[in-house]
């Protein structure tokens, strides 16, 4: 007689447990949603951590600038992530913005920047080098000159600077150029009803609006000086230089 029972196939596969069977799937999908959400976890960690990152640089790179801009600027960064720039202290390069800066005597001034290869963590906050395009405007001119002009009219076409004097009964052609890393100012047509101005006078206009011009940021220096619609444009550059403290009160600072 067969020992084995009745209905019951030799060979035949036992059937799958439904509970282990369903186990590792389980497991799986555990594991699945642990690992989303670690990675939404560190995501949103780095994420917060790079806008803080940005955040403290840009307010260290702006109050920097501040006190030789007069104003607070704008600092945008390029492509490198800033958490880096946490551990290693260097960033590669930003550029600068601000549109009514004040640069030595000068007012109205609009400036856009590059500065390269900054140090944060130097017992100083340096700048490797830099460049930058600085327009002063007509009415920045006309404000710095306030007291010896009446009025400021910039002229591409013949390179001047055309200032209003005596209340508009003459007129006056700046013309700035560079010479030597500096930017010198000479005048032509200083004529009243075709008899000369005033010496002192026009000697005054020169040397206020010449003494305007020799300071900018970061020690930079002029290369290039172009009269445009509306003011004249200043090409500077600048070699390595410290950030200075926004107070001017300490001689270094860090970031």
């Amino acid at each position: 007689m067969s020992s084995y029972p009745p209905d019951t196939v030799v060979g035949s596969p036992t059937p799958a447990d439904p509970a282990r069977g369903g186990t590792p799937r389980k497991v799986r999908r555990v594991m699945l949603i642990g690992g989303l959400a670690t990675a939404v976890v560190v995501a949103g960690t780095l994420a917060g951590g790079e806008a803080y990152a940005r955040t403290r640089i840009s307010h260290c790179i702006s109050s920097g600038l501040e006190q030789s801009l007069g104003t607070g600027a704008s600092v945008h960064f390029g492509p490198k992530p800033l958490l880096l720039t946490m551990v290693d202290h260097k960033v590669p390069y930003v550029t600068v913005d601000t549109d009514d800066a004040s640069v030595g005597q000068t007012t109205g001034i609009q400036l856009h920047a590059r500065l390269n290869d900054i140090d944060t963590d130097s017992n100083n906050a340096s700048v490797g080098s830099s460049s930058a395009t600085a327009t002063w405007s007509d009415a920045g001119i006309a404000q710095t000159l306030n007291g010896l002009v009446s009025g400021v009219q910039s002229d591409p076409d013949g390179q001047s600077v055309d200032v209003q004097v005596l209340g508009g009964l003459a007129q006056l052609k700046l013309i700035p150029q560079v010479v030597d890393g500096k930017i010198e100012v000479t005048t032509s047509q200083a004529q009243l009803l075709g008899i000369g101005l005033p010496t002192d006078l026009v000697s005054g206009i020169v040397s206020s609006m010449t003494g305007a011009v020799q300071t900018y940021p970061l020690d930079m220096k002029p290369t290039a000086v172009k009269v445009v619609d509306n003011g004249i444009r200043i090409d500077l550059e600048g070699g390595h230089s410290n950030l200075a403290a926004p107070d001017g009160t300490q001689p270094q600072m860090t970031c």
